[in-house]
This record gives structure tokens, C-alpha cells and sequence, in this order.
């Protein structure tokens, strides 16, 4: 009896193990873009930051707009 639940558990523990290594492969590696609306002048950040999971999402999504410059992230 003892020999099942600790393989249940082995089993249990690996498969728990086994799935938590896909947010890790949801990474991109990102850098900053500002558009200038008025003269239409792109600028790409030299520095590039991994990003991954929920903060990934969060980056792509959204523009954070100062006057006529709108910011993004560009991701690979």
C-alpha cells in the first residue's frame, strides 16, 4: 500500500513538474518604439528585455501615448 501512494505521488509531483515549464517558453525578447505622430520619426530602443507570461501580454497590448509620441514594445 505504502508502494502505491509513493509512486501516486511520484506521478503526481512530475506531471505538476512537467507542465510548469511552458510559461518559461512563453518568453519574448523586447525593445521600445516611439512613433512621433507630428514628423511620422520612428525610434527603436537599443536594449532589449525578456519578457514572459502574463507581464508578455501586458507589454504587447499596450501603447502609452506623451503628446505626439506614442511608445510600444516591439517583440521577437
Amino acid at each position: 500500500m505504502k508502494r502505491k501512494l509513493l509512486f501516486g505521488s511520484a506521478f503526481v509531483f512530475i506531471a505538476l513538474a512537467a507542465t510548469s515549464c511552458e510559461a518559461l517558453s512563453n518568453c519574448e525578447r523586447c525593445k521600445t518604439v516611439i512613433y512621433d505622430s507630428l514628423t511620422g520619426y520612428v525610434t527603436e530602443g537599443l536594449e532589449e528585455t525578456e519578457y514572459c507570461g502574463t507581464e508578455l501580454l501586458s507589454i504587447k497590448t499596450k501603447t502609452y501615448p506623451n503628446g505626439n509620441l506614442r511608445t510600444t514594445y516591439k517583440c521577437r
